[in-house]
Parts: structure tokens; sequence; C-alpha cells
């Protein structure tokens, strides 16, 4: 059984249209598959956070003492609690100190008079 000319021709255009899906399935499976899929959110994250630091470097020399009191405010805010330590050890220090030099005249005073 012989076929037709017209069924043969459809038979290789299925066949290259099969040919055509199936290479098209398999560079989607390439796509999709997940170290693919990483490997381009880590290349577009590193892109992103390239184009941040470049902003921020810009903003940083468009207004330098601003940028500075920024970071100035950050840091005393992360270092609040070590800060009120020793202004706390500060003050306390000085008030010992002034409580002693008021004493020790008054004793010298006493001694000498004695």
């Amino acid at each position: 059984m012989t076929d037709s000319p017209e069924i043969a021709e459809a038979r290789s255009e299925v066949e290259r249209r099969r040919s055509r899906l199936m290479g098209t399935a398999h560079e989607l499976q390439a796509r999709l598959s997940p170290g693919t899929l990483a490997k381009g959110a880590w290349q577009g994250a590193k892109e992103k956070g390239a184009d941040l630091a470049e902003d921020a470097v810009d903003a940083v020399r468009a207004r330098p003492y601003a940028a500075t009191g920024v970071v100035a405010a950050i840091t005393m805010f992360l270092a609040r609690e070590p800060l009120m330590d020793l202004a706390g050890r500060l003050v306390d220090g000085a008030k010992g100190k002034s409580k002693k030099q008021r004493k020790s005249p008054q004793k010298k005073k006493t001694e000498t008079a004695e």
C-alpha cells in the first residue's frame, strides 16, 4: 500500500512539526530548570544591587553633609544603650569627684583649726 503524494507530504510535515515542537519543549525545559532560574534571579539581584549602590554613591556625593548626618544618627540609634551607659558613668563620676573635692577642703580646715 503506497501513500499518495499528499499523504506522504502531510506525514513529513507532521514529522517536521513534531521535531520542532520537541525542540521547543527541550528549550523550555532548559530555561525553566531550577538552576537556570536561580542563576537568572542571582544575576538580576546583582544588577539591582549594583544600580542601588551607584545611586547611593551619587546621592552621597551630591549631599555629603546630609549623608554624614544620617550615618551619625543611625550609628547613635544602634549604639544607644552603650552610649547611655557611658553618659551615666560620666555623670556619676562627675558627681563623685565634686563631692570628694568639697569634703577635702573642709577636713583640712578642721584639722588646722585644732
